[in-house]
């Protein structure tokens, strides 16, 4: 079993198997994941392209069901969830960054950022409002009303970004969160990120190849073939806050 010494669990995987296909055409994306994931902190999850870090985290979201094994998240599992049962957990509980952002055309970033919260019953006005203040300040302030095609790569992520932190969730799963953001954009982020890591009852998970962000991380998982293979502690002695830009 893959966990942190002596600290509380807020996602708990055990001998998680996920196959796609069926027949000869099988194909085992993961191996019997068991991982727990701390509270309170942030945990990346690191391993080459394909080891199935993305299938597992989709796992842990509820947005792809587990061939076997279970996913507790703070306390319930969500691979027995089913239907509405899920979709109103995650709205809830989860926040869900989008490696291809996923953002709807027909919006502008302030409506695509405000959408988690108007699922959860709050006014177009009231959720605009928070969506803006959040996106002003990852660095949108002269480009929130813009809709998605009129937007670079990085400023979708920011509001991609936005749209999982507004509803202020107690987890955040995260796929390549600065993969298209400037070394000081993407320092911003990740200082988000543990804002809401540190918070009571909350974790952050994180996949990323960017190493230029590692010294963020309070665990490091690593991951190939299915499988993980490390569980440790971050050993990079730098804080966020030494990481000059050029290390950036």
């Amino acid at each position: 079993m893959t966990q942190p010494d002596n600290a509380a669990i807020a996602i708990e995987c055990r001998d998680v198997i996920k196959d796609f296909g069926s027949g000869n055409a099988k194909q085992r994306v993961l191996h019997g994941i068991d991982l727990d994931i701390p509270i309170g902190a942030t945990t990346f999850l690191v391993g080459p392209s394909g080891c199935g870090k993305t299938t597992l985290i989709s796992i842990i979201a509820g947005l792809l069901t587990a061939t076997s094994g279970s996913v507790r998240i703070l306390g319930q599992e969500i691979t027995k969830m089913r239907g509405g049962r899920v979709v109103r957990f995650r709205a809830n509980n989860l926040g869900f960054i989008f490696q291809q952002f996923n953002l709807l055309p027909s919006l502008n970033a302030v409506e695509n950022a405000a959408v988690s919260l108007v699922v959860r019953g709050s006014t177009l006005a009231s959720a605009k409002r928070q969506a803006g203040v959040l996106l002003d300040r990852l660095g949108m302030e002269k480009n929130k009303w813009k809709y998605p095609n009129q937007l670079s790569g990085g400023q979708q992520q920011r509001v991609a970004i936005a749209r999982a932190l507004v509803h202020n969730p107690r987890i955040v799963i995260s796929d390549e969160p600065t993969a298209s953001l400037d070394a000081e954009t993407g320092h911003e982020v990740m200082e988000l990120l543990r804002e809401v890591a540190s918070g009571v009852d909350r974790a952050v998970v994180v996949v990323t190849h960017d190493n230029r962000i590692f010294p963020f991380a309070d665990y490091i998982a690593t991951m190939s073939d299915g499988r993980i293979h490390t569980f440790q502690k971050n050993s990079t002695n730098l804080s966020p806050n030494e990481i000059s830009t050029d290390q950036r």
